[in-house]
């Protein structure tokens, strides 16, 4: 075991089947499983104002700062504890996510974004983001509920979004890890589960 946990990061677009994946994962590897936001009770009633289709339109840079504090808080009260004491964390989203939506998707400045995510993460990173990525219309065509406020977005909205997760994947690679998500489940799971003990240097050992 490793005298910290390792911090593993989910993220794709929307229908890419990550938070599916993200609870196969953390099953397989004996890790905590979160989500973001959410992962306390702060961060999921942020999540439900986020979500909320009611409360569109809403600000950019609102829905940047809300996003942000729920990270913090997550961290704070769920994350950091986790890794200090050992065990890992895999997590339903995290930075990826807001330089893909809100920098990328929303047009907000890349390194203010960047920044912003510094401060709220007092620096923390993930040790490995796994992108699962999904052309947008394969991912909307999986949609079996009505849309929330950020899925209802339109679809250059979420193509943005898309190629901004490339564009970070491609920009730090040792950091990422992509997957085609349009493969069948099992195959994605076994891709993803195989990359993380490669990339991570895990063998067939459990991290937690």
């Amino acid at each position: 075991m490793a005298a910290t946990g390792r911090l593993i990061a989910v993220e794709g677009g929307e229908g890419a089947g990550k938070s599916t994946q993200a609870a196969r994962l953390a099953a397989t590897l004996g890790a905590e499983l979160s989500r973001e936001p959410g992962g306390t009770p702060l961060g999921e009633e942020v999540r439900r104002l986020l979500l909320d289709p009611a409360f569109a339109p809403l600000g950019d840079r609102t829905e940047l700062m809300l996003m942000l504090a729920a990270r913090a808080e997550h961290l704070a009260e769920r994350i950091e504890p986790a890794l200090a004491a050992g065990r890992s964390v895999v997590v339903d989203r995290f930075q990826g996510s807001t330089l893909a939506y809100q920098g990328y998707g929303r047009g907000l400045p890349l390194e203010e974004v960047r920044l912003a995510c510094r401060l709220a993460a007092g620096g923390r990173e993930a040790d490995l983001n796994v992108l699962i990525d999904v052309p947008v219309d394969i991912g909307t065509s999986r949609r079996t509920a009505a849309p929330d406020r950020i899925e209802a977005a339109d679809g250059g909205f979420h193509e943005r979004v898309r190629q901004g997760f490339l564009a970070e994947a491609v920009g730090d690679p040792a950091r990422w890890l992509v997957v085609d998500g349009s493969a069948p489940p099992d195959q994605v799971a076994d891709a993803i589960a195989a990359g993380v003990r490669s990339r991570l240097d895990l063998g067939t050992a459990r991290l937690s």
